[in-house]
């Protein structure tokens, strides 16, 4: 990637998600005065989570959204998820080069994928109890993300990997046994919603690609508590307003 050819936003996009990767805490967080409603005022780079009008997640209403004819979504995931970070917002791994989201001719490569609990976005106003983020991004650093909601079900194999070694305290992280295949937690019913958002945490960087599925993936309960009892706290965002997006599906 030719980080020179980067629009200055995508670019602290690209820095931030490195960051969280390695961040043991920050100094903004999920509730308090540090929290959601306050996240535009803590720092300057900070202000598009205030002043942005295309803010992630949102809730997505079918009845409303446009029937249109969008791209088939193709996955080329190979097994790469190597390494399972707790940066004190999320639980997050880290992926080999190589594995692609393709949308039409438009190519993202997989970086990595982490978890909201509960869901960040939201169905006809209905949270999920867990949500996976796997976040992309093309040649010119544009950022794509695949959401998957979960809902509670069958013990998870693939997710178990990742999670048998799920380091306890921010700012560690740990080796799966055997690398996690993305693949593996991905419905083949590839239906989804579109629209522009942002980063769901600060900057809020907007000019994100958001491709949600309606298919779910399942989970055990304990599994989702495991995740919820680490990260100690909901890691949700609320609802942002749609404002004068067009949402597609």
């Amino acid at each position: 990637m030719h980080k020179k050819l980067l629009p200055q936003a995508l670019a602290a996009a690209l820095c931030v998600l490195s960051a969280m990767a390695q961040a043991s805490e920050g100094h903004w967080s999920y509730s308090g005065e540090t929290g959601p409603d306050n996240w535009g005022k803590l720092a300057a780079e900070f202000a598009t989570c205030s002043a942005g009008k295309n803010q992630s997640p949102v809730n997505l209403v079918e009845a409303k959204a446009i029937k249109a004819e969008l791209p088939e979504i193709k996955l080329d995931y190979k097994p790469g998820g190597n390494e399972v970070v707790n940066n004190g917002h999320t639980i997050q791994v880290n992926y080999q080069p190589g594995s692609s989201m393709t949308v039409g001719e438009h190519r993202y490569e997989l970086r990595q994928f982490h978890f909201h609990a509960p869901s960040e976005n939201v169905r006809d106003g209905k949270p999920y109890p867990m949500e996976v983020h796997f976040v992309h991004a093309d040649e010119q650093g544009n950022l794509a993300v695949l959401g998957v909601m979960y809902e509670v079900g069958g013990h998870n194999n693939e997710l178990a990997k990742a999670w048998d070694v799920m380091p306890k305290e921010a700012g560690s992280k740990a080796a799966p046994k055997e690398l996690v295949d993305a693949s593996a937690m991905v419905p083949q019913d590839r239906a989804h919603f579109r629209f522009s958002g942002s980063l769901t945490t600060p900057p809020c960087t907007e000019g994100v690609s958001w491709f949600v599925l309606k298919s779910t993936d399942k989970a055990a309960a304990e599994q989702i508590d495991h995740f919820a009892h680490t990260v100690h706290h909901d890691n949700n965002r609320p609802v942002q307003p749609v404002n004068a997006r067009v949402i597609l599906h």
